[in-house]
């Protein structure tokens, strides 16, 4: 049996190390330190509802400053005036220009060939010269039966005068008994049958008179209307010849050379060069806040022109309205029709005004929060907003100067109250 050697171990006392005591309490010191340190941090992490990487994100500083809102946009050079001319009755036309020849106002520009309408013409002007030659007659029968009706009347009132005198005679003579009281009687009756012959030729005469100028009157009337239907057949027979009505530019052709159209069919347009506007197409959600009058740039050919909004469309096609801006003083020389311009129209210009960079936030909040980021937590802020421009959003109120916040990304969030950025 082999013993230990546990009879010859001796107990040692060994003196603590001071070094070693010193590193423990260094140790504990630094531990407590780093503690303090990142405990918020730490506390903060726990106390969040989630944790999104800031590459997702998109930030933006709150800042005070100007605040424009205006409207950008790609337009187009329209005619502010650009007439359509159409065909006034049916037939063959013939084109007299081409599509871009310079004309000037009243310029034949086509002839539509109708021997219908030139021939009704002729009959309706035959007809007005026999009516006024039936107008003369009705004139010179009137005056002829005012002479007859006048000399009926001059007779009787000759015969009137004839009984009286001849009473006269009766009567004295039968004063002095030279005749017979029945002679005096005779020659009373023929004075009143004179006197009652006398008023019917006056009555007679006066209604004769009504008469006459009632016939004539009728034939007048009848005849104008008649010179009224020849103007006016005139008139149709005139606008065969289709005229420019301003100076300008023939634009488009409808038809061909030689082509029978029906009436109303549009023949061709002119474009009045002097009159040129820019029509632009701007977003719905703008469109509210444009009027007429409203100032604005047009830009192009490596200039800048003055405009002022002219027209706005009273509809909407395809999210879109139609405005026209046309250029304040005289329109540019060297444009050209459906040349593509730049328009920037100026809704709205103030001075120190709270603002943030547009993003998407706006939309997904519909502008009632936003996250605002500071030591690396977003929290979820309730805000106001105002008018937005195509960069910027107005906030009036729940944010100030300086703020940093989420502008982008904020889908990512899920509605969280508070979120962890991670880097």
């Amino acid at each position: 049996m082999i013993r230990d050697t546990s009879a010859q171990d001796r107990l040692i006392n060994v003196k603590p190390s001071r070094k070693k005591k010193l590193l423990w309490i260094g140790g504990a010191v630094a531990a407590v330190i780093v503690l303090a340190i990142f405990a918020p941090g730490v506390a903060r992490l726990f106390s969040a509802d989630s944790s999104v990487s800031a590459s997702r994100l998109a930030f933006a500083t709150v800042q005070r400053g100007p605040f424009i809102r205006d409207i950008a946009a790609e337009g187009q050079v329209v005619a502010a005036v650009s007439p359509t001319l159409y065909a006034t009755y049916g037939g063959a036309v013939t084109l007299k220009v081409h599509a871009g020849d310079n004309v000037k106002k009243g310029e034949v520009l086509a002839l539509i060939d109708s021997p219908e309408l030139v021939n009704k013409l002729a009959q309706e002007e035959s007809n007005a010269d026999a009516m006024q030659v039936d107008y003369m007659r009705s004139q010179n029968s009137a005056r002829m039966q005012t002479s007859q009706m006048q000399k009926a009347y001059d007779n009787a009132k000759i015969d009137d005068q004839t009984a009286k005198r001849d009473l006269d005679r009766y009567e004295k003579a039968y004063s002095q008994g030279g005749v017979p009281e029945m002679d005096v009687d005779r020659a009373k009756d023929s004075v009143e049958k004179a006197d009652i012959a006398l008023q019917h030729a006056q009555a007679d005469l006066n209604l004769n008179n009504n008469s006459g100028t009632f016939d004539i009157q009728a034939k007048k009337l009848a005849h104008d209307r008649q010179v009224l239907l020849v103007k006016d057949l005139q008139r149709q027979v005139d606008d065969l010849n289709v005229r420019s009505p301003v100076d300008g530019q023939v634009g488009q052709l409808f038809i061909a050379e030689r082509a029978t159209v029906a009436k109303d069919a549009q023949l061709l347009s002119v474009i009045d060069l002097s009159a040129l506007e820019v029509e632009v197409k701007v977003p719905e959600s703008f469109a509210r806040d444009l009027a007429i009058g409203m100032s604005g740039e047009i830009s192009g050919n490596d200039n800048t022109w003055k405009g002022i909004v002219s027209a706005i469309s009273p509809e909407v096609v395809n999210g879109e309205v139609a405005a026209r801006v046309r250029f304040d003083g005289s329109t540019p020389k060297q444009l050209r029709q459906n040349q593509r311009l730049s328009v920037r129209i100026l809704l709205d210009h103030r001075e120190n005004v709270l603002t943030v960079q547009r993003g998407s936030f706006v939309d997904e909040s519909g502008g009632s929060y936003a996250y605002l980021v500071n030591d690396g937590i977003a929290t979820k802020t309730p805000i106001r907003v105002g008018e937005s421009s195509i960069d910027k959003v107005e906030i009036l109120d729940g944010l100030k100067e300086g703020d940093n916040i989420v502008i982008s990304g904020t889908d990512n969030f899920k509605g969280a109250q508070r979120v962890v950025i991670s880097r």
